[in-house]
């Protein structure tokens, strides 16, 4: 009992990176490679979080080491960097919100049949998780998506325990689609993209660890920082699998089709999960969906606005960018606006939303993992801080395939 208190003292800015990483790419991408291609992409699962892996754990590595966010760290390079995270981060950040948002709504939607528009339950949404930061902050953040997690891995289990009791329902006359055509390969970068998250994703760990440093009065020791790393990206890595599996069991070779739409996507996912499961799942499938989401979308909303208030005050010199709080409030009000913006044009194209944020996330990521090597690697960490030898020879595999990958899709694309 009192390793498990401990623990729960230590884990922070690793569970809040699950709370974001299980999402899109879990609920929406997973379920889609389970539906579409069976049990067949569970290696691309794998290997995607074992070759992004250095790329996370440097956030923790470098700001335990250093007492700096990573952003610092891409500032020490040069402005060039600071400057290129900053816009690429900017261009993604809108349409990764919104994507998340959409579909949140629809699981909200299916969940308490509210009958308000999807921009009336949107704004409603974003209006209560902006409420919850403005009052709670980050303690409450940080304490919310511990239970989340929780209730999350709970109910996905009980899914996927009833799913394989169930077995598959693949149709007699059943084709596979091939996996290798311009749309398989065009999936699997979408699915790498956000798997199990963004690479500028890694920014936000270090950027919680200080808040959570100044709210606790307690400096994380490198292994106190790894181990909340563990468990954050193990538990992200684990579901992945979990959420295809259960699009495999229950959707793969069924003749579904899932809608573009976001509020119709959620209410076709769990009414998919009902009819084959029986109506006693619905609960379970209906919960663990809205938390998926729901995590995701208050972490992003806590998030971006952190890095885009860190990265100007590095940028600019004007003392309003130096006031980061101040900042970090306006860029709350930006983003919550720019979302519901854009999802007023977007809400029938939730898929195509999403797999533009995920090709985008994909084909930045070496930019983004090369940045994080290089920073860790830096002068100004302590050589017993920096990793390994084992752990960068990960990370050059790592980057020969994110590039690998990403320039033989832009050869395709181009031809």
């Amino acid at each position: 009992m009192n390793r498990i208190r401990n623990i729960l003292k230590i884990i922070g800015p690793g569970i809040l990176f699950a709370g974001a990483a299980i999402g899109v790419s879990h609920l929406v991408q997973s379920t889609r490679a389970g539906a579409s291609y069976g049990f067949t992409l569970v290696w691309l699962v794998i290997l995607t979080n074992f070759l992004k892996y250095p790329f996370f754990e440097y956030s923790h590595r470098y700001t335990s080491a250093t007492g700096e966010s990573l952003l610092t760290g891409y500032k020490r390079m040069g402005n060039w960097a600071i400057i290129s995270f900053t816009i690429l981060s900017l261009i993604s950040s809108f349409i990764t919100i919104s994507a998340i948002a959409l579909v949140t709504t629809g699981l909200t939607e299916n969940l308490f049949n509210t009958g308000l528009s999807v921009i009336q339950l949107c704004t409603i949404l974003l209006v209560v998780i902006v409420a919850i930061l403005l009052i709670g902050k980050y303690h409450l953040l940080e304490n919310m998506m511990k239970v989340m997690i929780v209730v999350l891995s709970v109910t996905t289990i009980v899914a996927l325990i009833a799913a394989i009791q169930h077995g598959s329902n693949v149709k007699p006359n059943f084709i596979p689609p091939d996996l290798f055509s311009t749309v398989g390969l065009g999936f699997m970068l979408a699915l790498m993209g956000w798997m199990p998250a963004p690479i500028e994703v890694s920014v936000w760990p270090s950027l919680w660890a200080l808040e959570r440093q100044k709210n606790t009065h307690h400096t994380a020791t490198l292994k106190e920082s790894l181990t909340d790393f563990y468990i954050g990206y193990a538990s992200a890595s684990v579901l992945a699998l979990v959420f295809l599996s259960l699009g495999a069991l229950v959707m793969y070779g069924t003749g579904e089709t899932f809608s573009h739409s976001g509020t119709v996507f959620a209410s076709q996912l769990v009414q998919l999960y009902t009819q084959s499961l029986g109506k006693w799942s619905f609960i379970f499938i209906s919960v663990a969906a809205l938390i998926t989401m729901f995590s995701t979308l208050i972490t992003v909303i806590d998030a971006y606005p952190r890095v885009m208030s860190g990265s100007f005050s590095l940028i600019f010199k004007h003392p309003f960018f130096k006031k980061i709080d101040r900042a970090y409030w306006m860029w709350v009000v930006l983003f919550t606006i720019g979302t519901i913006t854009i999802i007023m044009f977007f809400t029938s194209s939730m898929k195509n939303l999403v797999d533009i944020a995920t090709i985008l996330a994909f084909l930045t990521a070496p930019l983004f993992a090369w940045l994080n090597l290089k920073t860790v690697t830096g002068k100004n960490v302590p050589k017993e801080f920096q990793p390994p030898t084992w752990l960068k020879g990960i990370s050059y595999v790592g980057l020969v395939y994110l590039l690998g990958f990403g320039f033989y899709y832009l050869y395709i694309r181009l031809m």
